[in-house]
């Protein structure tokens, strides 16, 4: 199980994925998956202390990735997901990868040994996000540069009838309400993906474009107009083709998003911000 911010990842995996949503706005300029400094900008931020980088030869399709406050690891993560982690990019939004790059797994260690208990729960995540954007340039080589890019998208839009959700009173608004904070056991701001459901609770819609973007491999922006936050339950059929898709009495996602939201996805072209990857070299090992 992955627990993140918003600007944590969301990847196309059969794990349960808890993620705490704290959505940017999607206005103006090219539509950006996330807001990592831009590559070449020095941080106002400190490197790791300890780095070790180590080969991951078991074969195993499994990876775990903990952030703790003084400490990163990540156990047989691709080059691209550590991409994905230190950029905050979805992974189909990097280009540049060739052989080793997309093939090779690694485990990944690094610590922070001389800042105090509090600086250290004070580091944003844009802080650390450029922490790691430092480990892969001095154990890595890596250069990148941000390259914008018409691309198709999908736009969400309101389908015909109207929404079918109802938005969030703000805390405190409604004592009675406040009561009960969580929503199917999850707190105000937090949405859980379990293979083909969807639960969110007190969350914007630019939060489920977000994830749907994961999902679906291509970027989706809020065009509803709809402000407020919500709460949402969505359950799809898988679109892999498997047993378990053709037994599902559930409907696609694009249906389910019309018939259980009343909300549709409609294709259109946008320019989109890219991660393209300029060199990268196979670490030294230690």
């Amino acid at each position: 199980m992955f627990e993140c911010r918003m600007r944590g990842n969301f990847r196309r995996a059969s794990v349960l994925l808890v993620v705490m949503l704290s959505a940017a706005s999607a206005g103006g300029g090219a539509l950006a998956q996330g807001k990592a400094p831009a590559p070449g900008v020095e941080a106002k931020t400190r490197a790791y202390d300890v780095v070790s980088v180590k080969p991951n030869k078991s074969g195993s399709r499994g990876t775990m990735i903990n952030v703790q406050n003084d400490s990163f690891s990540a156990t047989n993560v691709s080059l691209k997901m550590m991409l994905v982690n230190a950029y905050d990019v979805k992974d189909y939004l990097i280009s540049g990868l060739t052989g080793w790059a997309n093939t090779e797994r690694f485990d990944i260690n690094a610590k922070i040994l001389d800042m105090d208990a509090d600086a250290l729960k004070k580091l944003t995540n844009e802080q650390r996000e450029s922490m790691l954007q430092q480990l892969l340039a001095d154990r890595f080589q890596l250069k990148v540069h941000l390259q914008t890019e018409v691309l198709p998208i999908y736009e969400m839009v309101v389908a015909k009838g109207g929404p079918k959700i109802t938005a969030v009173e703000p805390p405190g608004t409604d004592p009675d309400a406040d009561k009960n904070k969580e929503f199917k056991g999850m707190g105000r701001g937090s949405m859980m993906v379990n293979n083909t459901e969807l639960s969110a609770h007190d969350v914007p819609l630019e939060s489920l474009a977000y994830s749907l973007s994961g999902r679906l491999s291509r970027t989706v922006v809020d065009k509803t107009g709809l402000k407020g936050k919500y709460d949402l339950t969505l359950t799809w059929s898988p679109d892999d083709g498997s047993a378990a898709a053709s037994d599902s009495s559930a409907p696609s996602l694009f249906t389910a998003l019309q018939e259980q939201l009343g909300l549709r996805l409609q294709p259109a072209k946008g320019p989109v911000e890219t991660l393209v990857v300029d060199h990268v070299e196979m670490p030294t090992e230690n």
